[in-house]
């Protein structure tokens, strides 16, 4: 029963009941820092004892809670890099969908997308995954591409889990496999709490392990397509749409020049913040975005990426408050005698990445936490650093696909559910939990064992 005793694990179930509760993100982070950081023994703060015991616990308390929160805002810091990206890649998703770059693209998407179901599936695939890399417009695409398409997939039967599957994989295996763009995010924050941890790694070591989790998904996506998901299903008719037809003028072009600014920037340079500045930066010089416009773009981009871009920071944080805490150390001491083998422990990981992902929603923010934990238990325990790094990628990708509150279910949804023939827990999140996560999980396994 010590390790139920335990701050880090106190804490981590406190945020994810929390977050199973609906109880907002950001809060339940928040919550349990605080938890963790009264529960530890090293931050427990003694005032000196008073013939007032009611003084000395209000006392205690109070320092703990001051002491906690000092080193949460502390360890936000180490995450601002990866913020500032998210938050300035949100501008160019905006400034992008202010032009008809997308409209142009997605018309001739959808004019090249076949009439054979299978094909159909995979070219959704296919095309989803420029959203994380190339053209960095997240899920924006989705409202302005899929609906227009429902009438075909009618007509041809096909089943929407299988789209489902088809776009989150889109959303989701890119920036795990790929450092680029959102990518070079994911891979940054893999990084940069591994550093924090003790482990000296590289963008590139990062590269070099995590294309096991792209191809995870791979075959998760196969098997929806090929397998569960192929058989035909009905759906009402839909009202026909169709997508107007537009015009790639100067401004189009600009923004496009910008995007690329943005990719090369990101190459030279490994940082993704000074290459979308560079890039915003060049849509404006270039008229992309007018003079007049820059103040909306700069609010839209914040709309759409602020929040996740501080759930990151406050997971930094948090991830500071349990190594500050002492009680890694003693939780990793604990399992060490619970686990019985390296095989034992590296399925106990994973599991553990998938809980605390499908509570907040975010493989960003759920790396940071895990991190802390991860890299003493897998030192204890002889995993080789390129384990260490694929266990963190995979643990904290876990649960995105399926997670009832991720952008990799609610964006598909908002598509495919345009009129009204879509659920978003029994046609999103389940057929992408079991497609994704079973897969992910095996590679993850047999990935960390091999490596």
């Amino acid at each position: 029963m010590d390790i139920l005793s335990n701050a880090v694990v106190v804490s981590v179930l406190v945020m994810v009941v929390l977050c199973v509760f609906r109880f907002n993100v950001l809060l339940s982070i928040l919550v349990a820092a605080l938890c963790a950081g009264l529960f530890s023994h090293d931050l427990l703060q003694d005032s000196g004892d008073t013939e007032f015991l009611a003084v000395d616990f209000f006392y205690n308390f109070l320092n703990s809670i001051v002491t906690t929160s000092n080193i949460l805002i502390g360890g936000m810091s180490k995450n601002l890099n990866v913020a500032l990206s998210y938050i300035l890649l949100g501008a160019i998703a905006i400034a992008i969908a202010n032009t008809n770059i997308m409209h142009a693209m997605i018309h001739t998407v959808a004019r090249g997308i076949s009439n054979n179901n299978i094909v159909f599936i995979l070219s959704i695939a296919f095309f989803a995954c420029f959203s994380q890399n190339l053209i960095p417009v997240h899920i924006a695409f989705i409202p302005i591409l899929i609906p227009p398409l429902l009438h075909l997939m009618n007509k041809l039967q096909i089943d929407r889990r299988a789209v489902a599957c088809a776009l989150t994989f889109g959303l989701q295996a890119p920036y795990i496999t790929f450092g680029f763009c959102f990518g070079l995010i994911f891979h940054t924050v893999i990084r940069d709490q591994m550093l924090a941890n003790g482990v000296e790694i590289s963008l590139s070591d990062i590269a070099g392990v995590m294309w096991i989790g792209g191809l995870a998904m791979l075959v998760g996506l196969l098997l929806a397509t090929f397998v569960f998901y192929r058989k035909p299903r009905i759906y009402r008719a839909s009202i026909k749409q169709s997508l107007a037809t537009t015009n790639m003028g100067w401004r189009e072009y600009a923004v496009l020049f910008g995007i690329i600014v943005t990719f090369v920037v990101q190459l030279l340079t490994d940082s993704l913040a000074l290459g979308a500045l560079i890039g915003l930066l060049s849509m404006i010089a270039l008229g992309g975005i007018k003079w007049g416009e820059i103040d909306l773009i700069m609010e839209g981009g914040l709309k759409m990426m602020a929040f996740i871009a501080f759930v990151m920071l406050v997971a930094a944080g948090y991830g500071e408050v349990l190594r500050e805490s002492g009680e890694v150390q003693s939780l990793v001491s604990l399992m060490f005698g619970m686990v019985d083998s390296k095989l034992t422990g590296i399925i106990f990981m994973l599991l553990i990445g998938l809980l605390i992902t499908m509570g907040i929603g975010t493989s960003f923010g759920t790396v940071p936490i895990i991190a802390a934990v991860y890299v003493p238990l897998g030192t204890s325990l002889g995993i080789s650093t390129e384990s260490m790094i694929l266990l963190i990628g995979i643990a904290g990708a876990l649960g995105d696909a399926g997670s009832p509150a991720s952008d990799s279910t609610l964006g598909p949804t908002s598509g495919l559910n345009a009129d009204n023939q879509h659920n978003h827990i029994s046609d999103t999140c389940i057929p992408t939990f079991l497609m994704y996560n079973t897969s992910l999980l095996l590679f993850g396994v047999v990935g960390a064992m091999i490596l």
